[in-house]
């Protein structure tokens, strides 16, 4: 008790960064004409507890900005709206998200179950290299009216991406932002430097493919991030325009149309680890010869699979392929072997 029998002031609990930005998300989504940016400190949870009516508030803009950075990073379309009465004035300056950019399609709905299990796989990534990709599900999930962190099970397995280029590429191309890495290409002595406008990240075969266009022979190309050395680095000042839409189904696309271009014929040991495998992957099989037909989209990427199995697997065709295998176990073979001979 303070004197006089009053109450000693009681100090606002601080609201955690992604309870505030959840809180200026839904606040953004409920205005057409958007807000300004002294609305939105006033009256969203996280700010107000410590917004002061006509001082000083630098901090919390400068919060404010940061959590509006942080909300376009995670895919969510807020719009800065510039005053036609007043151009160039921050201050008349508003801010909105359109629900039209933001919401589910019509045609897209889900039963509670089917939302329980995508918040689950949102937690199962929480801690992984794909968090920012996990919290932009969060949010689009609680933004559907559930709460994704409610227990579905005991407890949830942890994945996490190997391809450290990964987040630095999905974080350019979010901001439209030309990049520089190093790329290691099949046949080169040593990795290129490479300067590319990130189009679109995609998963195929289970890889990870960053599509874009390379600055260094002026048009588009699609790189593997597993051959991406050291860091993505973004290149200060430069940007570019939003690629065509349906960028990602084109290129996924066209890796698919280069798998089914490419057929290798591969005798295999019969009970085998590689028949095995590789068998669950046929297109074609005969089973007297134990030979195999599949579809490949790399075949640098296939010869390194194929060389793991040994001697359990042969390449009958295409002759560049066999040749490839081979070179990989003579590599291997090398590495053992001092040159005696007992």
């Amino acid at each position: 008790m303070g004197e006089g029998g009053e109450q000693p002031e009681r100090r606002a609990k601080p609201v955690p960064a992604v309870d505030r930005q959840f809180s200026l998300v839904l606040a953004l989504l409920a205005t057409e004409a958007g807000l300004l940016k002294s609305e939105i400190l006033s009256s969203v949870r996280g700010y107000a507890e410590k917004y002061v009516e006509g001082g000083r508030n630098d901090n919390l803009e400068r919060q404010f900005e940061r959590d509006k950075d942080a909300i376009r990073d995670r895919g969510i379309p807020l719009e800065t709206i510039e005053s036609p009465d007043r151009p160039g004035d921050n201050q008349s300056l508003r801010y909105r998200i359109p629900k039209g950019r933001y919401e589910l399609p019509e045609s897209v709905r889900f039963t509670p179950d089917e939302l329980a299990l995508l918040g689950l796989a949102a937690e199962v990534w929480r801690e992984a290299s794909l968090s920012d990709d996990s919290q932009r599900a969060l949010t689009k999930l609680r933004g559907l009216g559930i709460e994704p962190r409610e227990p579905v099970i005991g407890y949830a397995p942890r994945l996490r991406v190997r391809d450290a280029a990964f987040e630095p590429l999905r974080r350019a191309l979010d901001r439209r932002q030309t990049v520089r890495f190093r790329y290691f290409k099949p046949g080169s002595a040593e990795p290129r430097p490479r300067t590319v406008d990130p189009y679109a990240v995609v998963l195929h075969e289970g890889r990870w493919h960053v599509h874009g266009y390379d600055h260094g022979v002026a048009a588009p190309r699609t790189f593997l991030l597993s051959r991406i050395t050291g860091p993505v680095e973004p290149v200060a000042g430069s940007t570019f325009d939003a690629p065509e839409a349906g960028i990602q189904d084109r290129v996924l696309a066209d890796l698919e149309a280069l798998r089914l271009a490419n057929a290798a014929d591969l005798a295999v040991s019969a009970g085998s680890d590689a028949e095995v495998r590789l068998g669950r992957r046929a297109v074609l099989r005969d089973e007297d010869a134990g030979v195999i037909r599949l579809h490949y989209t790399d075949a640098a990427v296939f010869a390194d699979e194929l060389a793991g199995f040994g001697p359990e697997v042969r390449v009958l065709a295409p002759a560049s392929l066999a040749d490839a295998v081979r070179e990989r176990l003579a590599r291997v073979v090398a590495a053992h072997c001092d040159g005696s001979v007992d």
